[in-house]
């Protein structure tokens, strides 16, 4: 688990007893190693370090403040998808500047409160929001720096659910179309062109689609400036592969290779959209064994974190690993168990068929690699209140979302008048 490891047979956090957070905080909760995000943010800042290089942290991954503030403070701008990621980052202390706005859907509101922060770069993802984008931009008297998202149409050989760049895929535009929205951008009003982008998808553990889909963009690219386009902002997204059973994804060196290889000659800056890559094992779910129960053959280990909690494995049939915070002995006897949650689905299923040492009710365990798509993918599903999160920074905890209280939860809806228990001001027809 890298950052998380065992100490005389207690899994720790840094200098911090995972039992001790547990005992603390309560569980569900998610952990993160503050030295984890800034280690990994470094491996990937050095193997650029050369080149002219904005690395735009993928909010999505994990929009929590401390994250995003800790990377921030190692020189990370962000990659936002939506208006709420772009105040996360701007009250992050990311400046606009450093903040390119992505997003295959973006609201007319979403597109002025980017001009408003100034960002860095809007990635264009069709011809009406570059009208929209123009429309608002020229109201306003200013230009606004795009870029369009292009589709290569290269399988990423990743999981179908987290594949962008495939042409039946909702994202970018086909880059065969490219030229022509360029010309397009070029005619109108507070539109200044800037760059290119593309993102192909997440979770790649191999260098041969990057590969393919860099090198159709370097040849857009010779044309954009063969058409008199100013290309100086080349945005490669982000995509790169993390470890979680036996995969072997390529190191931040071996992909700065290929991009040199491909970009080397370009006079330009580079832009660089990492997410999974930076927080994915920085970060832990901590858990609770509830009971443990025999089905005829098969045995269920039931936690209390949740696919409300945690719905990779669910949605992706992602494979994580779980681990007792209270490290077996060698020759400990071991089942093969299920470990699920509480949740009323057959689909809450954190991990199956695991060989695990006899747990027992009271037990603490940990799902790794969970930094990345975890807390920020959950819901209160089941009426079960969001998890806590904490960071650690050598030996000392922070609480950095506290849990959802259940009567904070519930007490979020109101009732309409009709009921004869009115707890909402407005009526049905929104008038006092």
């Amino acid at each position: 688990m890298g950052w998380f490891e065992y100490r005389n047979g207690v899994l720790y956090a840094e200098s911090v007893s995972l039992v001790r957070i547990a005992e603390e905080i309560g569980t569900p909760v998610y952990c993160y190693s503050n030295a984890a995000l800034k280690a990994n943010y470094k491996e990937f800042a050095d193997a650029f370090g050369h080149r002219d290089v904005l690395i735009a942290y993928s909010v999505k991954a994990n929009a929590n403040q401390a994250v995003i503030t800790t990377l921030s403070d190692c020189g990370a701008g962000a990659d936002v998808v939506s208006g709420g990621e772009l105040q996360r980052a701007l009250a992050a202390g990311i400046p606009g500047t450093r903040i390119v706005f992505s997003g295959v859907g973006k609201t007319q509101e979403e597109l002025a409160a980017g001009l408003a922060a100034q960002v860095h770069q809007f990635n264009l993802e069709s011809k009406t929001q570059l009208e929209s984008l123009s429309e608002i931009a020229a109201k306003q008297n200013v230009k606004a720096p795009v870029a369009f998202r292009v589709n290569p149409d290269v399988d990423a050989k990743t999981h179908d659910k987290i594949a962008t760049g495939r042409k039946a895929d909702k994202f970018g535009v086909p880059i065969v179309e490219a030229r022509g929205l360029y010309d397009l951008a070029r005619s109108l009003p507070g539109i200044e062109v800037v760059g290119v982008d593309l993102h192909i998808g997440s979770q790649l553990t191999n260098l041969e689609p990057f590969k393919d889909a860099f090198s159709r963009l370097a040849e857009l690219v010779n044309a954009l400036r063969g058409d008199g386009h100013d290309i100086r902002q080349i945005d490669l997204g982000g995509g790169l592969g993390v470890r979680y059973r036996d995969e072997e994804p390529p190191t931040a060196s071996e992909y700065a290779e290929l991009v040199d290889t491909i970009f080397g000659g370009f006079d330009c800056q580079l832009i660089f959209e990492p997410g999974r890559a930076l927080v994915a094992n920085a970060g832990i779910l901590l858990s609770q064994v509830i009971e443990v129960k025999h089905v005829s053959e098969r045995r269920f280990v039931i936690i209390d974190a949740a696919m409300n909690d945690f719905l990779r494995p669910a949605l992706y049939d992602a494979w994580h690993p779980i681990d007792p915070v209270c490290e077996a002995l060698v020759d400990a006897t071991r089942e093969i168990v299920d470990i699920v949650g509480p949740v009323c689905e057959s689909g809450d299923v954190l991990g199956i068929g695991r060989p695990m040492s006899f747990l027992a009710p009271g037990d603490f365990v940990a799902i790794g690699a969970a930094g990345a798509y975890g807390a920020v993918m959950a819901s209160s599903y089941n009426t079960r209140p969001l998890a806590a999160e904490v960071m650690v920074h050598g030996g000392r905890i922070a609480i950095v979302r506290p849990r959802l209280q259940l009567d904070e939860l519930i007490g979020r809806d109101r009732l309409p008048q009709w009921l004869g228990k009115p707890t909402n001001p407005l009526d049905e027809h929104g008038a006092t």
